[in-house]
């Protein structure tokens, strides 16, 4: 696709590289923008022309800087940057051609603001891309997520509300680690005081934050998206274990952190643990294993697997294994 040079966007580049590098000559803008000095002067006139404040010292070290009171242009998005992010939006799956939505309101409000030739495509792709819903997807309300985005950057303590799948609802104090999305679903990963433990709480569930005044410090190089996917693997119904005849790295490339633990027991074996409550499920992450396994302390799984086992032989019919 052939990029927008015209004089519009090139001085749009120029204000871009002034702010970023303040004192820059006219020689170097002219290296960056790859055109004449006199044309990368016209661009700046071009500027100031637009009422932006571009002033210029001389001297070996003069140069051009943005002076104060400079209000910039809303977005100088490029088409590819443009396109990018609505796609980035679709591939969500929200609604991004509905006005009424946040997301749609927000992009419509993008698109308004850029220049004709770029937004007629993007508008183009917003109306006739169909993104397939996620049904998995549980998207929180923004403004409580703000809420808990801040308390984590802040280190502040918060009381929570919460209400579980079942319905039950209760409130608790815990100290914010991160705000993880994994999977379209968001969640909170924090201490909980009430449990005096590790917690990792759907955000779509939680009915209100009330930031307090205590403050915390969270786990040394704590890395919030192994730390839930660890926890998510554990807790659940039936505790599994599964023996596979393959050395450590070569298991953890082709399993999910979300199956449990992995550890070695000697040099060519290795040993997973973890629980779930969808046995059939669990089975079926197995499968992409390329070594012998056995499933050892849960007859669930076992059962499991025995049943997986049956429906491919079946789909394959006759043929050898």
């Amino acid at each position: 696709m052939k990029s927008d040079t015209s004089p519009m966007s090139r001085a749009l580049l120029t204000l871009e590289l002034v702010q970023g590098s303040p004192g820059i000559t006219a020689e170097r803008l002219a290296g960056k923008l790859g055109v004449s000095e006199r044309a990368a002067r016209r661009y700046v006139g071009i500027l100031r022309e637009a009422g932006i404040p571009i002033e210029s010292v001389r001297g070996p070290y003069g140069g051009y800087r943005v002076g104060r009171g400079l209000r910039l242009p809303p977005l100088m998005f490029g088409t590819a940057e443009a396109l990018g992010l609505v796609m980035a939006v679709l591939d969500g799956h929200h609604d991004a051609g509905d006005s009424a939505d946040p997301v749609g309101s927000a992009l419509g409000k993008i698109v308004r603001a850029l220049p004709e030739s770029v937004a007629a495509q993007v508008e183009a792709v917003r109306k006739t891309t169909a993104p397939a819903p996620d049904r998995a997807a549980a998207r929180p309300d923004p403004e409580t997520t703000i809420a808990l985005v801040q308390a984590c950057s802040n280190r502040r303590r918060i009381r929570l509300g919460y209400r579980s799948e079942a319905g039950s609802e209760w409130d608790m104090e815990v100290d914010p680690w991160a705000v993880v999305v994994r999977h379209g679903r968001w969640y909170l990963l924090c201490r909980s005081h009430r449990a005096d433990a590790r917690r990792a709480y759907r955000i779509d569930r939680v009915r209100g934050v009330e930031v307090l005044d205590e403050t915390f410090s969270p786990p040394a190089d704590l890395d919030p998206v192994a730390v839930l996917e660890q926890h998510l693997a554990v807790g659940w119904e039936y505790d599994t274990e599964v023996v596979i005849d393959a050395p450590l790295d070569a298991v953890a490339r082709c399993l999910p952190r979300t199956l449990g633990v992995l550890e070695p027991l000697d040099a060519g074996t290795t040993r997973l643990t973890g629980s779930t409550s969808n046995p059939i499920w669990y089975a079926e992450q197995l499968v992409p294993i390329p070594a012998p396994y056995r499933i050892a302390g849960c007859r669930e799984l076992r059962e499991a697997a025995r049943m997986l086992g049956r429906r491919l032989l079946a789909a394959a019919g006759s043929l050898p294994l």
